[in-house]
């Protein structure tokens, strides 16, 4: 072998470990080899997952709260399939990722070979970019291309396909090669300004608004541009509304807090309906922050900072289009507004936090519940109450991210509320609280999951154990699928369930099983101390809290009996 001669598994490794990557979740297989071999001599931070899909999604959660890229891998045909869920989130919601996927050996490739698929066809639309690896001394220049593409722009999951051959073939790399540029290990690696004209008349707009508001999505957090955002907001008197996603971008508790909008809001609806001029920023306007399309109504003054073009006009024309990166467009607007003279909306945001103060004192009594079985308002309560500012809480898919969304309170701003709302699948919880203590190991963090969604990643319970890591995932438990179940009695009425009712199980035990401290709450009073005892335990932490079983009480609408479907109508 010629003096630096390596596979092209260790040529990967290598540029992995160039840009400083870590951690990284698979399950090997025999594609893979080299870069596994490789990545035990090197000292990878490369961990063994029990299913695919929790490795893209744990990945998908580090990458979220620390704005560095997040690394998968797996092997060809089922291994590479199981990945389409986490991808389609990480596309869908802007995450950096890079995955590696094995394939078949190209010299015998359609030949019904091992798990062989059309698995290139397969993942294309799931990801941002994929980059198939065919000739061996590119390996360098590919990975490179891997981060960028991730990194830049609206962030996105890459995955770089590698045939076996190129995997264990080898090739003298010259060790110049083996480089990264360190712009592209986080996000956001490159920004772009708005056009100055536009900001012009947007700021011009905004100074000379009565009662302006602004509407912040996950784009937010992306930019890095959250304390931009509440420096922004503070100083020009502008209150903000965010969606799930966005919840983080300015404090919860903070005075200029409206808090969420669109299917489930506090006060932020009837505001945006009396704006007279909205500030879209970093926000898609999907269906549940616009209500099915309904919010804002139809004629409302809107400015939309946004950086992928292709967003702006999607759901609403705006009057004034700005496309660039958040942070540097509040930047800008902020700048051309000091041109003006800023009208005075001392008594705007005063009555903001009026009827924010109003809506706390209405809604104090479901954070206080002394329901049995335990409601959800009063598990948010305590959890209110006992996250210290820098805690992070994760919610699944369904109804988890739905109460987290509107009654949870992050207290300073940033990325201390992660869902999974770039797909919304279930059992992102357990392997997200893996991602999130993985970027933040000295934090609280807690994931609320529901029954069904546990059921799907149960087994990742014993790779949190193998891993050392520390966290509390609180499993809503109401023996079913709960937001399915709530759904059908909206639409069908009490009684009318099919198919959405699970056995009633000891998820305590189950963690106990597993080697891990499990607590079962059935009673609220006990849930503050089962909180706290799992704050201060090492290892991961299952409370299983047993909650209401009437689908009713599933979701949070004020009283989901009361609520009358028309055709075409999703209120839930």
């Amino acid at each position: 072998m010629s003096e630096n001669e390596m596979t092209g598994g260790e040529a990967i490794a290598r540029m992995i470990q160039a840009h400083e990557g870590g951690p990284m979740f698979g399950m090997g297989g025999f594609q893979l080899l080299p870069f596994y071999d490789a990545a035990r001599r090197l000292g990878l931070q490369h961990h063994l997952i029990n299913d695919e899909r929790a490795g893209v999604f744990a990945a998908d959660a580090y990458a979220k709260v620390s704005g560095r890229v997040g690394l998968a891998d797996a092997t060809l045909g089922p291994g590479a399939t199981n990945l389409v869920t986490g991808l389609v989130e990480a596309l869908n919601a802007g995450t950096p990722m890079v995955v590696l996927v094995g394939d078949s050996h190209r010299e015998y490739s359609w030949k019904n070979m091992t798990q062989e698929s059309r698995q290139i066809d397969i993942l294309r639309p799931a990801c941002k970019e994929i980059i198939r690896v065919e000739v061996i001394q590119r390996i360098p220049e590919l990975i490179r291309r891997a981060f960028q593409v991730a990194t830049s722009g609206r962030p996105g999951p890459v995955v770089v396909d590698v045939p076996e051959d190129i995997c264990h073939g080898t090739f003298p790399f010259d060790p110049a090669e083996l480089r990264a540029d360190a712009a592209y290990q986080s996000i956001p690696a490159m920004r772009c300004r708005p056009d100055g004209e536009a900001v012009a008349r947007a700021a011009a707009q905004l100074a000379a608004a009565k009662r302006p508001l602004i509407l912040a999505g996950g784009g937010i957090h992306l930019s890095d541009a959250t304390k931009t955002l509440t420096q922004f907001a503070k100083k020009h008197q502008i209150p903000v509304a965010h969606t799930m996603t966005g919840k983080g971008a300015v404090p919860c508790t903070d005075t200029i807090s409206a808090g969420l909008f669109g299917r489930y809001d506090r006060i932020a609806n009837k505001l945006i309906e009396e704006s007279d001029l909205l500030l879209v920023v970093g926000c898609k306007l999907g269906e549940i922050a616009t209500k099915r399309y309904t919010v804002p109504p139809k004629g409302k003054p809107v400015i939309h900072l946004d950086i992928v073009a292709e967003e702006i006009g999607r759901t609403l024309s705006p009057d004034i289009a700005l496309w660039g990166d958040a942070k540097a467009g509040l930047e800008d607007l902020g700048r051309e507004i000091r041109k003006h003279d800023n009208a005075d909306r001392t008594a705007y945001l005063a009555d903001v936090a009026q009827r924010m103060a109003d809506w706390r004192a209405a809604t104090q009594e479901r954070y206080t519940s002394t329901e049995t079985p335990v409601s959800m308002g009063r598990l948010m309560g305590e959890l209110n109450k006992l996250m210290p500012k820098d805690g992070i809480l994760v919610a699944d898919g369904g109804f988890a991210a739905h109460w987290g969304g509107l009654l949870y309170d992050t207290k300073q701003a940033g990325r201390g509320f992660v869902p999974d709302r770039g797909f919304a699948s279930i059992g992102y919880g357990l392997p997200g609280a893996m991602g999130c203590a993985l970027a933040k190991p000295d934090a609280t963090v807690v994931s609320l999951t529901g029954d069904g969604g546990f059921n799907m990643m149960l087994g990742e319970i014993e790779t949190a154990r193998r891993m050392g890591l520390s966290f509390t995932i609180v499993v809503v438990n109401n023996a079913a699928s709960g937001y399915v179940k709530a759904l059908q009695h909206l639409m069908y009425g009490e009684g009318a369930y099919h198919a959405s009712d699970l056995a009633e199980t000891n998820y305590a035990n189950a963690a106990k099983a597993l080697g891990c401290t499990g607590i079962r709450v059935e009673d609220p009073e006990q849930l503050a101390s089962a909180l706290k005892r799992s704050f201060r335990t090492k290892g991961p932490v299952v409370i299983d809290l047993v909650v209401t079983r009437d689908p009713a009480k599933m979701l949070p609408a004020a009283d989901n009996r009361a609520v009358k479907i028309k055709k075409g109508d999703r209120v839930a």
